[in-house]
C-alpha cells in the first residue's frame, strides 16, 4: 500500500533556516528571480488593479507558461484589460530566452521592451503591444508579506515546492493607457503585486484554488484557499492576510475556515463555482473576522486547453486537459465580531479567481 503524501505550509523554525529567510521580514532579493528556468520550474510576477472609472487591469510576466514547465524558458507577458462598456482585451507577448532578463537581487524583469521592476514598495511596469501601451506605477500602502516562509511543501520528504510572496498586498496605482488612435488617459486606483514560483507542473500538486484580494474601507485583504491533489491527500492549505489602516491584524493560516455558499455549475467549464466565498477567521475567544466575496459577474472564463494554439491545443485536448481559469468581480465585505457581536463592517468592489488545474474530484 502506498504511503499517503501530504502537503504543508513551511512554517517551522527549520524551514526558515533552510530557506535563509527571516520571520516577519521580507527582503528585497525575495522578489528577484528564484528559479533557474530549468525543466520543471516556472515563475511569474503578477499585478492587478481596480481603477477609478471601473476598469480592471491585470499584467503578468512569466518565465514560461505555467502549464508547460518541463520545457526551456519561453518568456511571455499577458495583459487583461476590462473597461466599462467595452469588449475585454487580452494581449499576449511571446519572447525568446535571449529577450528575457531578470535580476536575482530585486524585482527587475524584462521581456522584450516590456519591464516590471521595483523595490518592495514602489514598482514601475510598462507593456506595449497590439496598439495598446500601458504604463503603471504602484506604491505600497501595506508592507510586503508572505504566509510564514511563503513556501508550501509537497511530499513525505518535502520533495516539491509551490511558493507565493505578496510584495505589495495593497498599493496606490497610477496607470496611463494609450489605445490605438486615442489620446493617453491617466487613471488612479488600488493595486496589488505578488510573485509565484515552483519546481514542478502545478497540476501535479494542486487540484484547484480560490484566491482574491480587496480593499474594504480601512481593511486590506488577501485570501487564498488551496486544495492539493488526491496524490497529496487533498490537503487544504488556507492562507490569509487582513490589514487595517496599513497594519496587519490577522495572518495565521491555521485560524481560517472556508465556507462556500450558493454553488452552481459554470456552463462553459463545468466547474462548481461558489457565488459567495467566505473566509471565517477566529483570532481568539473574543475576536473573529469574516471576509465575504459576493460574485456579481464573471469577467474571464477560460479553458486552459484554449490558452495554447495549433498542435499544442490538439495535444492538450487529446491529453484531456480539463483545467479552467475564472476571474470574478463583485463586492468584498469585511466583518469584525467581538464577543459574538458585529462591531465593524466595510464593503468595496474586488476581484478574485478560481483556478481548476484538474478534474472535479
Amino acid at each position: 500500500m502506498n504511503e499517503t503524501r501530504l502537503a504543508r505550509l513551511a512554517d517551522r523554525d527549520e524551514d526558515y533556516q533552510r530557506l535563509g529567510i527571516q520571520r516577519g521580514q521580507v527582503e528585497l532579493w525575495e522578489d528577484g528571480i528564484r528559479t533557474s528556468g530549468g525543466p520543471g520550474s516556472y515563475e511569474w510576477w503578477y499585478f492587478d488593479s481596480h481603477l477609478e472609472d471601473g476598469s480592471s487591469l491585470v499584467i503578468t510576466f512569466y518565465t514560461k507558461w505555467m502549464l508547460q514547465p518541463k520545457g526551456p524558458e519561453a518568456p511571455m507577458v499577458m495583459v487583461n484589460l476590462d473597461r466599462p462598456g467595452r469588449p475585454s482585451r487580452q494581449v499576449t507577448i511571446h519572447a525568446t530566452p535571449e529577450e528575457f532578463g531578470a535580476s536575482k537581487e530585486r524585482c527587475d524583469v524584462r521581456v522584450k521592451d516590456c519591464y516590471f521592476r521595483g523595490d518592495l514598495h514602489s514598482y514601475q511596469i510598462k507593456v506595449e503591444a497590439e496598439g495598446l501601451t500601458v504604463e503603471a506605477e504602484l506604491v505600497g500602502q501595506v508592507p510586503s508579506w508572505r504566509p510564514a516562509t511563503g513556501f508550501s511543501f509537497f511530499g513525505a520528504r518535502d520533495e516539491h515546492t509551490f511558493a507565493w510572496m505578496p510584495a505589495v498586498p495593497q498599493g496606490k496605482v497610477t496607470v496611463t493607457l494609450t489605445e490605438k488612435d486615442s489620446a493617453p488617459q491617466t487613471l488612479t486606483g488600488v493595486g496589488y503585486h505578488d510573485h509565484n514560483w515552483g519546481d514542478v507542473v502545478m497540476s501535479k500538486l494542486l487540484n484547484h484554488w480560490y484566491w482574491g484580494r480587496a480593499q474594504a474601507g480601512p481593511y486590506s485583504v488577501i485570501a487564498a484557499y488551496l486544495y492539493a491533489t488526491k496524490e497529496y491527500g487533498r490537503t487544504e492549505l488556507p492562507q490569509i492576510l487582513i490589514a487595517k489602516d496599513g497594519e496587519i491584524v490577522a495572518d495565521q493560516s491555521s485560524k481560517v475556515r472556508l465556507v462556500l455558499e450558493d454553488v452552481t455549475t459554470d456552463p462553459k467549464s463545468q466547474k462548481p463555482v461558489a457565488n459567495r466565498v467566505i473566509y471565517d477567521y477566529t483570532q481568539d475567544e473574543r475576536v473573529r473576522y469574516r471576509v465575504i466575496f459576493q460574485r456579481r459577474e464573471t469577467i474571464l472564463d477560460q479553458k486552459l486547453a484554449d490558452t495554447v494554439t495549433g498542435l499544442k491545443h490538439v495535444l492538450a485536448l487529446m491529453a484531456r486537459v480539463d483545467g479552467a481559469y475564472l476571474r470574478f468581480s463583485g463586492d468584498v465585505t469585511v466583518e469584525k465580531y467581538e464577543a459574538g457581536q458585529l462591531v465593524e463592517r466595510a464593503s468595496d468592489p474586488g476581484i478574485w479567481e478560481l483556478m481548476y488545474l484538474g478534474h472535479v474530484e
